[in-house]
């Protein structure tokens, strides 16, 4: 397989109406509906997509996001987004993006994921089971984002249950990422959310959940922090964990 020199991948983004809330601030769901897709695009350009990966009966699974914004997307129609493969160290792989305004850069994102086998869901090592030299090993740089500990509710403000949809489900055929961020936010009020903007984001994925369960959304408000919990309503799992900082 041919090597790729840079693993910078850059989209230009075309911001729709129906992305948007009444503010023409970008909901977050479509912003980490930008982010799978950039990163899918990307891995198919380098070799370990969906479409290597699938027929061995594998899967890129999303575990953690850590998001710093300097100015949250308003009022934009096109903006630019960067993905970098950022490289695998054992059972991990990392990658990273950016959010730009024309030359402007309004946010830094960082993710890592593991590959996984569909079958028995093990976790399983990056270099030895894909052979890309597209997916080189993980480098620390001095400008990585930190991923910070999301910490437990220990009040419950807020708590709302959702149903899981059909719609909700994912190629791999348990809930897509995306739509935990919609079940966590959905309970804020009205007033909050119209006048707040996201300044940084934790997110933490520590469970699937499949069509056919509900899900129980926990919010916890400290002043300008809001801390999530989603778990499975039927067993208790804990299923996704956010801390958000909003300004």
């Amino acid at each position: 397989m041919e090597t790729i020199n840079s693993l910078v991948f850059n989209k230009e983004i075309h911001v729709n109406y129906s992305e948007m809330d009444y503010n023409l601030v970008l909901k977050p769901s479509a912003l980490l509906n930008y982010l799978q897709d950039l990163a899918s695009d990307n891995a198919e350009v380098l070799g370990f997509g969906y479409s290597t990966t699938y027929p061995k009966n594998l899967g890129w699974f999303l575990l953690k996001y850590r998001m710093e914004f300097e100015e949250y997307p308003q009022s934009l129609y096109d903006i630019r987004m960067e993905t970098e493969a950022r490289g695998y160290n054992k059972l991990f792989a990392h990658r990273d993006f950016k959010i730009f305004d024309k030359e402007k850069c309004l946010g830094k994102i960082s993710s890592v994921w593991s590959l996984v086998d569909l079958s028995t869901k093990q976790l399983l090592h990056v270099e030895k089971t894909l052979d890309t030299p597209n997916l080189r090993k993980h480098e620390k740089r001095i400008e990585d984002l930190t991923f910070e500990k999301i910490p437990e509710i220990t009040h419950i403000d807020i708590q709302k249950e959702f149903e899981i949809r059909f719609d909700d489900i994912d190629v791999n055929q348990h809930v897509n990422n995306c739509n935990y961020i919609i079940w966590a936010f959905e309970p804020l009020d009205f007033t909050f959310r119209s006048q707040k903007k996201l300044k940084t984001l934790d997110i933490v994925y520590k469970k699937e959940i499949q069509y056919g369960n509900k899900i129980l959304s926990l919010v916890e408000i400290q002043g300008n922090t809001t801390i999530h919990n989603l778990k499975n309503a039927q067993t208790g799992e804990d299923l996704c964990q956010i801390k958000a900082e909003w300004k």
